[in-house]
């Protein structure tokens, strides 16, 4: 019998129906699974950890947000660096944890450094940002904090990153926020032995109304 794992079940991969296992074997064995990994995607025991056990409670669902996460990872022209400052930015503006705890890892590998990555965490920019890294980190924070992206800064993302980028950039943002979510929704624990990151809002105010600093 599965144990709860916050508001969920987390889910035995020994007790998982075809289904649910379907969906376990594409997290686990796909593009996530290769090459140097900055956290672990399960605990000792099997089981998927961080928003990745969610994607079980409704496997044709789950199925196709981790394939959108997997392209968003792994198949967009978006370089390593601009990627983590967007995922970060997200973690930031929505005190994620999870995301934080798990992408700071990552954008260590991408090549941020303990001073960006400590901007970014406070909600804003840092100087060695080069000039399209700073578009994307404006971009990404307009995004969370005013839902949309004025003409001004359009025109300066476009420009700087160009029109397919800027969409891969906007599809980004939408993804880790659906994740940031449900993170918050389920109340999704850190790993063992991690610590919280973010002072969260008091019970009753949703993470993701969080507008972070401006």
């Amino acid at each position: 019998m599965s144990e709860d794992h916050g508001r969920l079940p987390w889910y035995d991969p020994a007790e998982l129906d075809p289904a649910r296992r379907a969906v376990y074997d594409e997290i686990t064995g796909g593009a996530r699974a290769g090459g140097p990994r900055a956290f672990s995607l399960t605990d000792p025991a099997g089981r998927l950890e961080g928003p990745f056990n969610a994607m079980l409670t409704a496997p044709e669902v789950g199925h196709a947000l981790q394939r959108l996460g997997a392209a968003i990872r792994y198949e967009t022209a978006l370089p390593a660096r601009w990627r983590e400052i967007a995922v970060l930015t997200v973690a930031a503006v929505r005190r994620s944890d999870f995301e934080w705890h798990a992408h700071e890892r990552v954008g260590r590998q991408a090549g941020l450094t303990e001073e960006e990555l400590a901007a970014l965490r406070a909600g804003g920019g840092c100087e060695s940002f080069d000039p399209a890294e700073r578009i994307v980190r404006e971009a990404a924070h307009a995004l969370l904090t005013g839902r949309t992206l004025d003409d001004d800064l359009f025109a300066r993302a476009r420009d700087a990153l160009g029109l397919p980028r800027l969409y891969e950039l906007v599809v980004l943002v939408g993804y880790y926020e659906t994740l940031a979510l449900s993170l918050a929704a389920f109340r999704t624990p850190l790993p063992e032995g991690a610590d919280p990151i973010f002072e969260q809002p008091q019970r009753g105010t949703p993470p993701f109304l969080h507008r972070g600093l401006e």
